[in-house]
């Protein structure tokens, strides 16, 4: 009997990451790739966008959820990168500029998302959420109508050909690949060789690092009593709300150098659509890989990157090809990210409200509620 409770409890408590899990397997057959040609491909994905998920997990630690609200760092970043290539910076060089130039915009926007957020405990999700299409009209009106109108811009080949705002996609050969290609491993052979970006996965590992690090640091540490407690943690002394406005600064930053590295792999970066889908994916990413709300791991993010890139790899190609329509794999992408966003969020509030009942149970001496007519007695 407990051996059925506990399988129960294992399929509940990680269902949507074998749900994706079972979905990208069923379209390996037809999707037309080769397993080494699937494995490539994973591994390129999981060097280009782990750093942005792992953007999001000190706000998780100060309990304020999910933060949509890093968008507002990966805009400061392509504001970066629109300068750097303006400039002509190229390679490691350019994305360092990009950085330093897009880090104190970040700081400044992350402030004012931490800000925001303090106003509005216990519903930051969302409020980050529509503080991220707010700032977007914002970005949208200084790239479009400011560069190169107020702030000069120097190459007319990525101006519009009125004469000022940005090119709509932006093509940045000189940063291209430049972190991936400083240090990349060949290993394997025949059909099983695989190239791996090692300075894009040292870079990672540098930041994981520092998350541990920092968990154990006095700021880390409140931020974990802030996010168990707000009430506690003001009690002993710790500055709540200062607290989480840091975790979200932190958090904006890391986003801001995560789409640089996300771009730069890309190659081109649609300027007003770049950042749409950083806080949308991101998000999708780490739920997929079993974290929630006010739960996750750095396992989480490598686990739910490489389920949720595995499935919007495979399930478009074998879409395509069953169908013969290509439209439908992208329709598809979009249906399944939104779906498990919503879906992990009912699956996590489920389990709540039965460890609440559970708890309830036991102070009640280990009898459950019974339901009734009236009620519950």
């Amino acid at each position: 009997m407990s051996g059925t409770k506990s399988l129960g409890r294992f399929l509940s408590n990680n269902a949507v990451s074998i749900l994706f899990l079972t979905i990208g397997l069923a379209s390996v057959p037809f999707c037309g790739i080769t397993i080494p040609g699937i494995i490539q491909e994973l591994l390129t994905r999981l060097g280009r966008n782990a750093f942005l998920v792992v953007a999001l997990l000190l706000p998780i630690y100060a309990g304020m959820g999910l933060n949509f609200g890093m968008v507002l760092g990966a805009m400061a970043g392509q504001i970066g990168i629109i300068f750097a290539v303006d400039y002509n910076i190229m390679g490691v060089s350019g994305l360092a500029f990009a950085a330093l130039l897009g880090m104190p915009i970040s700081i400044f926007l992350g402030w004012f998302c931490g800000v925001i957020l303090n106003k509005a405990k216990g519903r930051e999700m969302v409020t980050g959420y529509i503080l991220a299409f707010f700032m977007n009209g914002i970005y949208q009106f200084f790239v479009l109508y400011i560069m190169g109108t107020i702030i000069p811009i120097r190459s007319a080949n990525i101006m519009l050909s009125r004469g000022y705002g940005i090119r709509n996609t932006l093509d940045i050969d000189a940063l291209k690949q430049s972190l991936d290609n400083v240090l990349r491993f060949n290993f394997g052979s025949g059909t099983w060789q695989f190239s791996l970006p090692v300075a894009s996965y040292l870079v990672l590992i540098a930041l994981c690092i520092f998350v541990v690090w920092f968990k154990k640091t006095k700021l880390g540490q409140d931020m974990r009593a802030v996010g168990n407690d707000m009430t506690v943690a003001n009690a002993a002394g710790i500055p709540v709300e200062r607290t989480r406005i840091i975790a979200i600064i932190i958090s904006t930053v890391l986003a801001c150098f995560g789409q640089i590295i996300f771009i730069q792999n890309m190659g081109t970066m649609p300027t007003y659509t770049s950042h749409d889908s950083t806080g949308f994916f991101a998000v999708a990413a780490i739920l997929v890989g079993g974290a929630s709300a006010k739960r996750a791991s750095i396992s989480n993010i490598f686990i739910g990157v490489l389920l949720l890139h595995f499935l919007f790899y495979v399930t478009p190609l074998a879409a395509n090809r069953l169908t013969g329509n290509a439209g439908l794999g992208e329709y598809f992408r979009q249906f399944i990210g939104y779906g498990v966003i919503a879906f992990s969020l009912v699956l996590y509030a489920w389990r709540e409200k039965n460890e609440t009942n559970r708890n309830r149970a036991g102070l009640r001496g280990g009898v459950a509620p019974i339901a009734t007519e009236g009620g519950v007695k």
